[in-house]
Protein backbone atom coordinates (compact mmCIF):
# COMPACT_ATOMS: atom_id res chain seq x y z
CA UNK A 1 0.00 0.00 0.00
CA UNK A 2 1.66 3.51 -0.77
CA UNK A 3 0.54 6.79 0.91
CA UNK A 4 0.59 10.07 -0.88
CA UNK A 5 2.45 12.96 0.90
CA UNK A 6 0.47 15.43 2.68
CA UNK A 7 3.04 18.33 1.48
CA UNK A 8 0.33 20.55 0.57
CA UNK A 9 -1.93 20.24 3.86
CA UNK A 10 -4.60 18.34 1.77
CA UNK A 11 -4.71 15.30 3.86
CA UNK A 12 -4.84 17.31 7.24
CA UNK A 13 -8.42 17.36 8.85
CA UNK A 14 -8.93 21.22 9.56
CA UNK A 15 -9.87 21.06 13.17
CA UNK A 16 -5.82 18.95 13.55
CA UNK A 17 -4.42 21.47 11.27
CA UNK A 18 -5.52 24.36 13.61
CA UNK A 19 -4.73 22.23 16.28
CA UNK A 20 -1.05 22.12 15.17
CA UNK A 21 -0.61 25.65 14.31
CA UNK A 22 -1.99 26.57 17.75
CA UNK A 23 0.90 23.94 19.33
CA UNK A 24 3.81 25.41 16.92
CA UNK A 25 3.82 22.32 15.12
CA UNK A 26 3.28 23.46 11.68
CA UNK A 27 6.30 21.82 10.54
CA UNK A 28 4.00 18.55 10.72
CA UNK A 29 1.97 19.26 7.83
CA UNK A 30 4.07 18.50 5.73
CA UNK A 31 4.72 14.74 7.30
CA UNK A 32 1.28 13.91 7.91
CA UNK A 33 0.44 10.70 5.56
CA UNK A 34 -2.23 9.46 3.70
CA UNK A 35 -3.46 6.41 2.45
CA UNK A 36 -5.83 5.22 0.09
CA UNK A 37 -6.91 2.28 2.33
CA UNK A 38 -8.05 3.54 5.79
CA UNK A 39 -6.13 3.05 9.00
CA UNK A 40 -8.88 2.85 11.45
CA UNK A 41 -7.52 0.31 13.44
CA UNK A 42 -3.95 -0.26 14.80
CA UNK A 43 -2.92 -3.05 12.85
CA UNK A 44 -4.21 -1.64 9.52
CA UNK A 45 -2.25 1.45 10.34
CA UNK A 46 1.27 -0.23 11.11
CA UNK A 47 0.34 -2.35 7.67
CA UNK A 48 0.28 1.00 5.86
CA UNK A 49 3.20 2.33 7.93
CA UNK A 50 5.36 -0.91 7.45
CA UNK A 51 5.84 -0.25 11.13
CA UNK A 52 5.74 -2.89 14.62
CA UNK A 53 2.32 -2.77 16.04
CA UNK A 54 3.54 -0.93 19.13
CA UNK A 55 4.50 1.92 17.03
CA UNK A 56 1.22 3.35 16.50
CA UNK A 57 -0.09 5.38 19.33
CA UNK A 58 -4.27 4.39 19.79
CA UNK A 59 -6.48 7.36 20.87
CA UNK A 60 -9.18 5.94 23.19
CA UNK A 61 -11.69 7.80 25.07
CA UNK A 62 -13.40 6.01 28.25
CA UNK A 63 -16.25 7.44 30.48
CA UNK A 64 -15.12 7.38 33.71
CA UNK A 65 -18.07 8.24 36.01
CA UNK A 66 -19.56 9.95 32.67
CA UNK A 67 -16.64 12.04 32.40
CA UNK A 68 -14.69 11.80 29.02
CA UNK A 69 -11.04 11.01 29.15
CA UNK A 70 -8.73 10.01 26.43
CA UNK A 71 -6.39 7.13 27.12
CA UNK A 72 -3.20 7.09 24.54
CA UNK A 73 -2.07 3.06 24.34
CA UNK A 74 0.62 1.71 22.09
CA UNK A 75 -1.28 -0.03 19.25
CA UNK A 76 -0.11 -3.73 20.65
CA UNK A 77 -1.45 -3.24 24.21
CA UNK A 78 -5.43 -3.46 25.55
CA UNK A 79 -5.99 -0.75 28.40
CA UNK A 80 -6.96 -2.08 31.31
CA UNK A 81 -9.88 -0.17 32.64
CA UNK A 82 -9.38 -1.17 35.99
CA UNK A 83 -6.28 0.07 36.47
CA UNK A 84 -7.36 3.55 34.66
CA UNK A 85 -10.52 3.30 37.68
CA UNK A 86 -7.95 3.10 39.86
CA UNK A 87 -5.41 5.89 38.15
CA UNK A 88 -8.16 8.58 37.88
CA UNK A 89 -10.02 7.53 41.77
CA UNK A 90 -13.18 6.53 39.31
CA UNK A 91 -16.02 4.36 41.00
CA UNK A 92 -16.93 3.10 36.92
CA UNK A 93 -14.99 3.43 33.95
CA UNK A 94 -16.33 1.97 30.40
CA UNK A 95 -15.48 2.75 26.84
CA UNK A 96 -16.64 5.50 25.43
CA UNK A 97 -19.69 5.06 22.55
CA UNK A 98 -19.17 6.43 19.58
CA UNK A 99 -21.30 10.09 19.57
CA UNK A 100 -19.11 10.24 23.01
CA UNK A 101 -16.00 10.45 21.03
CA UNK A 102 -17.04 12.22 18.37
CA UNK A 103 -18.93 14.82 20.45
CA UNK A 104 -15.91 15.07 22.87
CA UNK A 105 -13.13 14.80 20.14
CA UNK A 106 -14.76 16.36 17.22
CA UNK A 107 -13.06 13.48 15.32
CA UNK A 108 -14.68 9.66 14.46
CA UNK A 109 -13.43 6.32 16.08
CA UNK A 110 -10.63 5.35 13.83
CA UNK A 111 -9.03 9.10 13.04
CA UNK A 112 -8.74 10.73 16.62
CA UNK A 113 -5.53 12.13 17.50
CA UNK A 114 -3.96 12.57 20.65
CA UNK A 115 -4.67 16.26 20.54
CA UNK A 116 -6.73 18.75 18.89
CA UNK A 117 -9.87 18.07 20.49
CA UNK A 118 -13.19 20.00 20.62
CA UNK A 119 -12.85 20.12 24.31
CA UNK A 120 -10.62 19.03 27.12
CA UNK A 121 -10.36 15.97 28.37
CA UNK A 122 -7.95 14.83 31.15
CA UNK A 123 -5.19 12.46 29.41
CA UNK A 124 -3.95 9.77 30.22
CA UNK A 125 -0.27 8.26 28.29
CA UNK A 126 0.50 4.34 28.54
CA UNK A 127 4.65 4.32 29.80
CA UNK A 128 4.77 1.85 26.90
CA UNK A 129 4.56 5.08 24.20
CA UNK A 130 8.31 5.44 25.63
CA UNK A 131 9.73 2.24 24.08
CA UNK A 132 10.39 4.05 20.68
CA UNK A 133 11.88 6.52 19.18
CA UNK A 134 9.34 7.43 17.15
CA UNK A 135 5.38 6.49 17.29
CA UNK A 136 2.74 6.98 15.05
CA UNK A 137 -0.89 8.27 15.35
CA UNK A 138 -4.04 9.48 13.19
CA UNK A 139 -4.10 12.48 12.04
CA UNK A 140 -7.85 12.98 12.25
CA UNK A 141 -9.13 10.99 9.88
CA UNK A 142 -9.41 7.14 9.43
CA UNK A 143 -6.68 7.24 6.41
CA UNK A 144 -3.50 9.80 7.57
CA UNK A 145 -1.63 8.96 10.69
CA UNK A 146 1.60 11.29 11.78
CA UNK A 147 5.07 10.50 13.51
CA UNK A 148 6.30 11.89 16.37
CA UNK A 149 8.76 11.36 19.31
CA UNK A 150 6.58 9.64 22.45
CA UNK A 151 7.82 12.43 24.64
CA UNK A 152 7.06 15.07 22.55
CA UNK A 153 3.06 13.68 21.20
CA UNK A 154 2.56 13.51 25.26
CA UNK A 155 3.64 16.25 26.27
CA UNK A 156 1.43 18.07 23.37
CA UNK A 157 -1.51 16.19 24.55
CA UNK A 158 -0.75 17.33 27.75
CA UNK A 159 -1.06 13.94 29.43
CA UNK A 160 -0.29 12.34 32.65
CA UNK A 161 2.47 9.25 32.29
CA UNK A 162 0.49 6.04 33.71
CA UNK A 163 0.91 1.97 33.57
CA UNK A 164 -2.46 1.06 32.29
CA UNK A 165 -2.05 -1.49 29.61
CA UNK A 166 -3.57 -4.72 30.68
CA UNK A 167 -0.78 -7.38 31.75
CA UNK A 168 1.00 -9.43 28.79
CA UNK A 169 -1.02 -13.03 28.91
Amino acid sequence: MTSTDATDGSAVHPRFADALSELGLDGLHGRVRRFPDATRTAAEAAAAIGCELSQICKSLIFAADGVPVLVLMDGASRVDVERVREELGAEKVTRAKADVVRETTGYAIGGVPPFGHRTRTQVLADRSLLAHEVVWAAAGTPYTVFPMEPKELIAHAGATLVDVREPAS
